[in-house]
């Protein structure tokens, strides 16, 4: 049965599944219902929770176990086997179930209830984008898989794996969990993780650096603001040349997957706190930040960088040489990652894409990180690969183009079968 059929039952799964608020930690009752489903569905199913001393260890995360929250926070999976599974290479279709945050505010309508256009062509909800609808993608792949493997004539062994992980907008919890340790009886060969890229096939995924900038000014009344120091200006000055660097990275970038961005490797300062009232000069300011890291660098060097910017703006300044503002990581961090363009996964998907009209000429780069990275650093050849547009993810009305799951599903199958046919 080829995977329009399943068409139906992947908007009545992917309803169900957006209707679990699963911002914040709170993925637990979706995964519940996620596994029931995977076993009412014939898969095999697997259930882990990640160990916050032993992601500790991992570079993605706080070195203090007691900053990263997993407590009942699962991930699951579920495992189809065809002919002789160990015979056969395992791959893996990878999704997550958390969301970002949602303001109602902002939204049309509640972001949690499914909202379909009058035609039924596009899906707005959280989740509809990132990355809900992905995740069913690949559970009824996989049993469209199962379908045209029983019709055909063709012997197929090996194994296929739809897993939906816990956290990964906070670094990737389940899946670092799961590439450290395996909570699986067999290897894995490759995977594709079904974030939304357009429908075009992502090798290489960007890392980032967050750093917490703090500056001390000092405070004057509004009326004779000359007498202080505005944290402000020290910032403008600060943000200028952290701008710049990003600029002169950009340019010296040699990577044949990013020269269609103007700027490859963003920097954002997403959040700035400065002064406590209106009439005083602010003496306190805290900025935090995002700096992107290129496949092929590694996080600690991009980290040298900024600061050795920074000490050039600190020498430069006299009140900033006395009062030395601090930098420091906080959050998650996350590593870049690069698949071979010749690995057996990354073939399959492009034959898939030609199969169904789709360019896949040249495997892309991404400015954003996803949980491929960890899988990559695992040793497992991974593909990113997915309906939607990065474009609408973590948006207000966040909206599906549905006929872009259906191409992605008939993709999905063929390079499925495609790879457990080669016998990689």
């Amino acid at each position: 049965m080829a995977f329009r059929a399943y068409d139906d039952d992947l908007r009545r799964f992917t309803e169900e599944f957006i209707r679990f608020d699963t911002t914040g930690g709170n993925e637990a009752a979706a995964q519940e219902w996620f596994q029931s489903r995977l076993a009412d569905l014939g898969f095999e199913t697997y259930r882990w929770e990640a160990d916050a001393e032993r992601l500790a260890t991992h570079p993605s995360f706080p070195d203090d176990p007691a900053e990263i929250e997993t407590t009942d926070r699962p991930s699951v999976a579920g495992v189809l086997e065809f002919g002789d599974p160990d015979a056969g290479p395992t791959l893996v279709l990878n999704g997550h179930a958390d969301v970002v945050p949602a303001d109602e505010g902002v939204w049309s309508a509640d972001p949690f209830e499914p909202t379909w256009s009058e035609s039924g062509a596009e899906l707005t909800a959280r989740g509809a984008v990132d990355m809900k609808t992905g995740v069913g993608v690949c559970v009824f792949a996989a049993l469209a898989v199962t379908d045209a493997v029983a019709e055909s004539e063709t012997a197929v062994d090996g194994r296929l794996v739809v897993e939906c992980v816990a956290g990964e907008e906070e670094g990737g919890i389940g899946a670092a969990a799961a590439a450290l340790d395996s909570p699986y009886p067999f290897e894995r060969d490759a995977a594709i993780v079904a974030e939304p890229t357009e429908l075009a096939p992502v090798i290489a995924t960007e890392g980032c650096l967050m750093k917490r900038l703090e500056l001390t000014g000092r405070s004057a009344h509004a009326a004779r603001r000359w007498r202080g120091v505005d944290v402000l200006d020290l910032f403008e000055t600060i943000r200028d040349r952290f701008l710049a660097l990003e600029t002169e990275r950009g340019e010296r970038l040699d990577h044949p997957r990013y020269e269609r961005f103007d700027v490859p490797l963003p920097l954002t300062i997403g959040v700035v706190e400065a002064g406590s009232w209106a009439s005083t000069v602010p003496a306190a300011l805290i900025a935090e930040c995002r700096f992107g890291v290129a496949p092929g660098e590694s996080v600690d060097a991009v980290e040298a960088e900024y600061e050795a910017a920074l000490r050039e703006v600190v020498e430069a300044d006299e009140w900033l040489s006395a009062h030395p503002p601090r930098f420091e990581r906080f959050s998650i961090q996350f590593e870049p990652a690069e698949t071979d363009p010749d690995a057996a996964v990354v073939g399959a998907v492009q034959s898939a894409m030609r199969a169904h009209g789709l360019d896949a000429t040249d495997p892309l780069g991404e400015t954003y990180g996803a949980d491929n990275r960890h899988y990559v650093a695992a040793g497992i050849p991974t593909v990113v690969f997915g309906p939607g547009t990065i474009d609408q993810a973590h948006f207000p009305d966040e909206t599906l183009v549905w006929e872009d799951a259906l191409v992605a599903g008939e993709v999905v199958v063929d390079a499925a079968i495609g790879y457990l046919s080669s016998g990689a």
